[in-house]
């Protein structure tokens, strides 16, 4: 029927030719903001223009970013490609794709759109040639040729994370802290509160800027001839939402409108006013803008359109990842469906509120860690400075704040099997090269593309490595005799999780391995030693830690391999006072470095500067 409907949008062209008319179709985004809008429902939050694009269009319920921070967010949207399989999951990294991969701006482009974007990229990924005819500050749509199909982009930074904690004039101050609901794993004090409602008030103003984009669209007469998108990037700024894999740092809203002449190329359940609980995602943006332009989406795209010619039917899950966040290692992956969110932990010894300094800017950040070593917050809020259990789920619709882990519930034994499964199938799919340690994904990558390299049995045993990323962080006492033996294992990325399981066993794992672990002090793999290193430094002898510091010494120095460094400087932070042996050495240590990946910052220097304000 579509083709059909199709085929009555033909035009002549000037030179006579027959050509199928092609949708403008424009994207307007925001950022850290999650679906607190009018149009969902909140009634504290004022969007009037949203809330208008909402009633002529359909706004979804169950879209989620698939990343929880910015940079990996974008990534997924820009390839159509799960970055935990690109290698691209870390904050601020940089990979390659394989050569026969491109961005989707590129397949509209040689569709003949005029494709802009104005203007943040933040893509983990290295570009592939030319993805945009315009990316700047300047970029829009009336610089096409005319008569020429465009597809633009308009990204709105007012809500951004950074935002929250700035001043804001008084004629911009709407809402009242007095009023604002705290999600309950926040506690109820007036840094928090001013927060929340500065959040809600950037919320408006970002309102007020997409008001005036529809406007400008109106004005230039293109408001017949486009196809909208409203989303934001991920979840709120606040703590607990942005970077995790919680609901608050997911979901998002998405709103869409197609206007009468367009509306063949509508979603199914799509109507006017309506509301969808389709599953969407970001990894499903590129190939449903592909379908909306009569272009077939390639199949090594993992995403699936939800409009157009190209339309798949609903997904059964969504999935969620969570990697480096700036200078702080984790390893996370969530699966949900529409009625729970699951959540494996992999790096389980390490807090939820990891100390990220870009974090503990925010008034909230600060005020809650303090109330936690005050010994002021109930269990809901103290949770997120705490270990993470290996396994969370969530009833999304009886605890939508999701605290009651039901991970040990007899009564969701049957939902836990089920999640459980779809995660290891969706890993195993997309071969996650997220098990293996940031600096070792990059030595096995030096010939290929990491998705390449996850790709090749040979180079890299999902299999084998997820299994014992499974042993390694059950924190069952059983397994422990396990990973001993693992640590004999010829693969290295074997290895390590061998040594993260009996890190994350503290003293118990090293009191179990504690021959094997001083033996892996020589291991020939630099990212075995410093994790061996962090578990006889924080949980064996004196004469551990003294040997354990003296390996992390030599791979913090400046001239060792960043991705070294990086992880070397978290494990001597963890070291604690069992580090101040050492105060005076790395006092003197550099933290700058010839070699820095592209966009990975001053992470060293933040890192150094935890670990001296711990020990002074």
């Amino acid at each position: 029927m579509r083709l059909l409907v199709l085929t009555l949008h033909v035009l002549f062209i000037a030179a006579g030719v027959l050509a199928v008319e092609l949708p403008n179709i424009l994207w307007l985004t925001s950022e850290d903001n999650g679906p607190h809008l009018g149009c969902y429902g909140d009634g504290y939050a004022v969007t009037p223009n949203l809330d208008a694009l909402a009633a002529r269009g359909t706004r979804y319920t169950n879209a989620i970013s698939n990343a929880p921070v910015c940079a990996p967010a974008r990534t997924t949207i820009i390839s159509g490609l799960y970055p935990s399989s690109t290698g691209a999951e870390h904050m601020r990294s940089q990979v390659h794709l394989p050569a026969a991969f491109q961005m989707f701006p590129q397949f509209l482009r040689k569709a003949g759109y005029y494709c802009t974007n104005n203007s943040k990229e933040d893509y983990n990924l290295a570009k592939p040639g030319r993805v945009w005819d315009d990316s700047s500050r300047k970029a829009h749509w009336q610089h096409r040729r005319a008569g020429q199909p465009f597809f633009a982009v308009f990204n709105h930074t007012i809500t951004h994370e950074s935002q929250i904690r700035n001043e804001i004039s008084d004629a911009d101050r709407i809402h009242d802290p007095a009023k604002v609901r705290l999600p309950a794993y926040h506690p109820d004090a007036p840094e928090v509160r001013r927060d929340w409602a500065q959040y809600y008030d950037r919320i408006s103003m970002m309102d007020v800027q997409v008001g005036a984009k529809l406007q400008e669209l109106k004005d230039a007469g293109f408001a017949d001839d486009t196809i909208i998108f409203y989303f934001s990037d991920h979840g709120s700024g606040m703590p607990r939402s942005k970077r995790w894999l919680y609901m608050s740092g997911l979901n998002v809203p998405l709103i869409v409108y197609f206007p009468p002449k367009w509306q063949h190329l509508a979603p199914k359940d799509y109507a006017p006013g309506a509301t969808s609980d389709r599953l969407v995602s970001f990894v499903d943006l590129a190939p449903s803008v592909l379908s909306l332009a009569g272009i077939k989406p390639p199949e090594w795209m993992h995403g699936g359109a939800f409009a157009g010619e190209f339309e798949t039917e609903e997904p059964a899950f969504s999935y969620g990842f969570r990697g480096r966040m700036d200078e702080r290692y984790d390893l996370v992956r969530s699966v949900r469906d529409k009625r729970y969110n699951y959540i494996r932990n992999y790096m389980p010894h390490r807090s939820y509120g990891q100390h990220l300094a870009y974090m503990f800017d925010t008034p909230t950040t600060r005020v809650w860690h303090r109330l936690y070593e005050q010994g002021k917050l109930n269990d809901a809020q103290a949770k997120f400075w705490e270990a993470k259990p290996a396994e969370e789920l969530y009833d999304l619709k009886s605890d939508p704040d999701e605290i009651h882990n039901l991970a040990g519930s007899p009564k969701h034994r049957e939902v836990l099997a089920r999640m459980r499964q779809a995660h290891a199938e969706w890993v195993s799919q997309i071969k996650d090269v997220g098990f293996l340690s940031e600096w070792e994904m990059h030595a096995r990558s030096r010939e290929a593309s990491p998705y390449e390299m996850g790709h090749n049995p040979q180079r890299y045993d999902f299999n084998a490595i997820f299994s014992a990323a499974n042993v390694a962080t059950s924190l069952k006492a059983v397994d422990l005799p396990k990973l001993v033996k693992l640590l004999d294992h010829q693969d290295s990325g074997i290895r390590y999780w061998a040594a993260v399981g009996l890190l994350a066993h503290q003293e118990a794992g090293v009191s179990t391995g504690h021959d094997k672990l001083i033996a892996a002090l020589d291991d020939e793999s630099p990212i075995v030693r410093i994790t061996v290193a962090e578990a006889l430094g924080r949980f064996g002898s004196a004469r551990d830690a003294e040997r354990a510091l003296d390996v992390l010494l030599q791979y913090v120095k400046s001239e060792a391999n960043y991705y070294l460094a990086v992880a070397a400087w978290n494990a001597l932070d963890y070291l604690d006072e069992r580090a101040s042996p050492a105060l005076e050495t790395i006092k003197a240590l550099p933290t700058k470095s010839n070699n820095v990946p592209p966009r990975m910052g001053e992470y060293p220097a933040r890192l150094k500067a935890k670990t001296l304000a711990d020990l002074e």
